[in-house]
Protein backbone atom coordinates (compact mmCIF):
# COMPACT_ATOMS: atom_id res chain seq x y z
CA UNK A 1 0.00 0.00 0.00
CA UNK A 2 1.25 3.30 -1.13
CA UNK A 3 1.80 6.83 0.98
CA UNK A 4 -0.82 8.27 -0.67
CA UNK A 5 -3.47 5.53 0.10
CA UNK A 6 -2.06 5.16 3.71
CA UNK A 7 -3.08 8.57 4.77
CA UNK A 8 -6.37 8.81 2.70
CA UNK A 9 -7.21 5.49 4.82
CA UNK A 10 -6.07 7.56 8.09
CA UNK A 11 -8.50 10.67 6.52
CA UNK A 12 -11.54 8.51 5.87
CA UNK A 13 -11.58 6.69 8.54
CA UNK A 14 -11.25 9.47 10.79
CA UNK A 15 -14.55 11.31 8.50
CA UNK A 16 -16.14 7.90 8.64
CA UNK A 17 -15.69 8.00 13.01
CA UNK A 18 -17.27 11.81 12.51
CA UNK A 19 -20.07 10.90 10.35
CA UNK A 20 -20.91 7.56 12.53
CA UNK A 21 -21.37 9.66 15.25
CA UNK A 22 -23.93 11.97 13.28
CA UNK A 23 -21.50 15.15 13.35
CA UNK A 24 -22.80 17.62 11.19
CA UNK A 25 -19.58 19.72 11.73
CA UNK A 26 -17.47 17.20 9.26
CA UNK A 27 -19.85 18.67 6.60
CA UNK A 28 -19.83 22.58 7.57
CA UNK A 29 -15.61 21.92 7.85
CA UNK A 30 -16.02 20.99 4.78
CA UNK A 31 -17.81 23.34 3.17
CA UNK A 32 -16.06 25.77 4.96
CA UNK A 33 -13.01 24.77 3.24
CA UNK A 34 -14.49 24.34 -0.18
CA UNK A 35 -15.83 28.23 0.26
CA UNK A 36 -12.50 29.25 0.94
CA UNK A 37 -10.88 27.85 -1.82
CA UNK A 38 -9.63 24.34 -0.63
CA UNK A 39 -6.93 24.26 2.85
CA UNK A 40 -4.76 27.28 1.40
CA UNK A 41 -7.17 29.33 1.19
CA UNK A 42 -8.90 28.83 4.57
CA UNK A 43 -5.48 29.01 5.57
CA UNK A 44 -4.92 31.97 4.15
CA UNK A 45 -8.31 33.30 5.94
CA UNK A 46 -7.34 32.08 9.79
CA UNK A 47 -3.71 33.58 9.38
CA UNK A 48 -4.99 36.82 8.30
CA UNK A 49 -7.61 36.82 11.14
CA UNK A 50 -4.85 36.56 13.58
CA UNK A 51 -4.13 32.38 13.89
CA UNK A 52 -1.72 32.19 11.91
CA UNK A 53 1.40 30.58 14.76
CA UNK A 54 -1.82 27.91 15.05
CA UNK A 55 -2.43 27.29 11.42
CA UNK A 56 1.04 26.73 11.01
CA UNK A 57 1.39 24.65 13.73
CA UNK A 58 -1.64 22.76 12.26
CA UNK A 59 0.37 21.85 8.93
CA UNK A 60 3.76 21.18 10.89
CA UNK A 61 4.44 17.92 11.91
CA UNK A 62 5.35 19.03 15.05
CA UNK A 63 2.20 19.51 18.20
CA UNK A 64 -0.85 21.66 16.77
CA UNK A 65 -1.66 23.95 18.77
CA UNK A 66 -5.35 24.56 19.98
CA UNK A 67 -7.35 27.22 19.02
CA UNK A 68 -10.44 29.17 21.20
CA UNK A 69 -13.91 29.59 19.91
CA UNK A 70 -13.92 33.50 20.43
CA UNK A 71 -10.78 33.05 17.93
CA UNK A 72 -12.76 31.41 15.55
CA UNK A 73 -14.90 33.42 15.57
CA UNK A 74 -13.20 36.36 15.19
CA UNK A 75 -10.94 34.73 12.14
CA UNK A 76 -13.89 33.77 10.37
CA UNK A 77 -16.13 36.23 11.13
CA UNK A 78 -20.11 36.26 12.36
CA UNK A 79 -21.05 36.22 8.15
CA UNK A 80 -19.10 33.33 7.49
CA UNK A 81 -20.25 31.65 11.04
CA UNK A 82 -23.91 32.51 10.36
CA UNK A 83 -23.63 31.30 6.77
CA UNK A 84 -22.48 27.61 8.07
CA UNK A 85 -24.61 27.47 10.36
CA UNK A 86 -27.48 27.78 8.60
CA UNK A 87 -29.34 24.38 8.59
CA UNK A 88 -27.43 22.80 10.84
CA UNK A 89 -29.11 23.77 14.25
CA UNK A 90 -26.12 24.78 16.25
CA UNK A 91 -26.37 28.41 16.84
CA UNK A 92 -22.61 30.59 15.53
CA UNK A 93 -21.50 29.80 19.21
CA UNK A 94 -21.67 26.15 19.09
CA UNK A 95 -20.62 26.15 15.42
CA UNK A 96 -17.45 27.90 16.55
CA UNK A 97 -16.46 25.54 19.47
CA UNK A 98 -16.84 22.74 17.01
CA UNK A 99 -14.53 23.87 14.54
CA UNK A 100 -12.12 25.17 17.11
CA UNK A 101 -11.77 21.32 18.10
CA UNK A 102 -12.36 19.95 14.96
CA UNK A 103 -9.92 22.34 12.60
CA UNK A 104 -6.71 21.69 14.28
CA UNK A 105 -7.08 17.81 13.73
CA UNK A 106 -8.80 18.29 10.29
CA UNK A 107 -6.25 20.09 8.95
CA UNK A 108 -3.54 17.95 10.26
CA UNK A 109 -4.05 14.36 9.07
CA UNK A 110 -4.51 16.44 5.67
CA UNK A 111 -1.29 17.75 5.96
CA UNK A 112 0.43 14.61 7.32
CA UNK A 113 3.65 15.57 6.07
CA UNK A 114 4.57 19.18 7.15
CA UNK A 115 2.77 20.51 3.20
CA UNK A 116 -0.28 21.51 1.89
CA UNK A 117 0.57 20.05 -1.46
CA UNK A 118 -2.03 17.33 -2.13
CA UNK A 119 -4.21 18.46 1.03
CA UNK A 120 -7.45 19.14 -1.52
CA UNK A 121 -7.04 15.98 -3.24
CA UNK A 122 -6.58 13.68 -0.20
CA UNK A 123 -9.98 15.38 1.17
CA UNK A 124 -11.55 14.53 -2.14
CA UNK A 125 -10.71 11.32 -1.97
CA UNK A 126 -11.32 11.10 1.23
CA UNK A 127 -14.92 12.07 0.99
CA UNK A 128 -15.55 10.40 -2.49
CA UNK A 129 -14.56 7.11 -0.61
CA UNK A 130 -16.88 8.05 2.44
CA UNK A 131 -20.02 8.64 0.58
CA UNK A 132 -19.33 5.83 -1.82
CA UNK A 133 -19.24 3.25 1.28
CA UNK A 134 -22.33 5.10 2.59
CA UNK A 135 -24.38 4.77 -0.96
CA UNK A 136 -23.18 0.92 -0.99
CA UNK A 137 -24.36 0.34 3.16
CA UNK A 138 -28.10 1.67 2.18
Amino acid sequence: MGLLDQLAGQVVGSLSDAKQGSNPLLDIATQLIQSQGGIEGLLAKLQSGGLGTQADSWVSTGQSLPVASEQISNALGADTLEQLAGNTGLNTNQLAGGLASMLPQLIDQLTPNGSTAGANDLLSQGLGALLGGLKRQN
